[in-house]
């Protein structure tokens, strides 16, 4: 896939220094101020040419000239310079739109957040419906491994930050990463045999507390023959059903505790205990696994509705 060769580049490139120039002041972005939209203030920098021309192609002119508050961290030209060679070409493409969209969206934020607010934040949801990360390091302001070069330019609606590389969402969806990461294939057998593939691989959001097969091992024996046979389909429907949650629900709010209703209509409970998060009682040993249409959490059991 396109973003997967990508992501795989830009992760791999180097941070910092190597190729880029010396990255500029915010007396260098003397051109933005109070009167300019996100924009108007890009175009005028001189230094977004490519991200104007992407924000174009993707259609998203109009939405980041809209009320807002956002906030943009806004990769320079040199930025996109350094994606494989054809990549941006390919991403200008009329087909691959929704692809650019998916890209550009992971790099505003709904809301005005300035670089003093930015250090404070270990995340922030993007308007992709994905989260970037945030770290604080020794190089640097860190989002999502891309360093933040010049801070708080101010706009008529909204802020920019400079970053020095291309940030990219994940781009496959629950079953794709489920699959993928090789520890599911009890799971993506009895999603297949309930007929839920598609039903997971669609828009969403969802988030999925995904039994390994370790998990579904701990069932007593001849349980899982059982209920993958077709007679049992709709016993099976509700247990995976029981699994999965609209919208994205993150560790940090599961650990606080709290009730969501499953797509099977019944209730689970989260809480956070001995630093760790629990679901109905199964563990989350790995959290906030993200995907193009949700987020994964792995538990250690599986869970079954009353």
């Amino acid at each position: 896939m396109l973003l997967t060769t990508l992501l795989a580049a830009s992760l791999a490139a180097p941070i910092g220094d190597g190729c880029c120039s010396k990255p500029k002041t915010q007396a260098a972005y003397a051109v933005a101020n109070e009167s300019r939209n996100i924009v108007e203030t890009a175009v005028a920098a001189g230094s977004f040419n490519t991200l104007a021309a992407a924000l174009k192609a993707g259609e998203l002119v109009g939405a980041l000239q809209g009320d807002g508050p956002f906030t943009v961290f806004a990769p320079t030209d040199e930025a996109f310079a350094n994606l494989p060679a054809g990549t941006l070409e390919s991403l200008l493409k009329p087909e691959n739109k929704g692809t650019l969209q998916a890209i550009l969206k992971y790099h505003v934020v709904a809301g005005e957040l300035p670089a003093s607010k930015v250090v404070k934040s270990p995340f922030a949801t993007t308007l992709n419906g994905q989260r970037v990360d945030i770290e604080v390091t020794d190089q640097g302001v860190m989002i999502d491994g891309a360093r933040v070069s010049t801070t708080d330019i101010r706009c008529s609606n909204g802020i920019i930050h400079v970053i020095d590389s291309v940030i990219l969402p994940s781009t496959d969806d629950i079953v794709a990463t489920a699959v993928e990461a090789g520890s599911f294939k009890t799971l993506a057998a009895a999603l297949q045999a309930a007929g839920l593939v598609e039903a997971l691989q669609g828009d969403g959001p969802f988030t999925v507390f995904a039994p390994t097969d370790e998990a579904f091992a701990k069932l007593p024996a001849g349980t899982v023959e059982s209920l993958l046979k077709p007679e049992n389909k709709a016993k099976l429907t509700a247990i995976l059903t029981y699994h999965v949650v609209p919208g994205r629900v993150y560790s940090d709010a599961a650990a606080k505790g709290a009730e969501v209703t499953t797509l099977q209509g019944g209730k689970l409970r989260t809480k956070g205990s001995d630093g760790g998060v629990y679901v109905n009682g199964a563990k989350v040993v790995s959290a906030d696994l993200e995907t193009s249409n949700g987020v994964i959490h792995v538990i250690d059991s599986v869970i079954l509705p009353e």
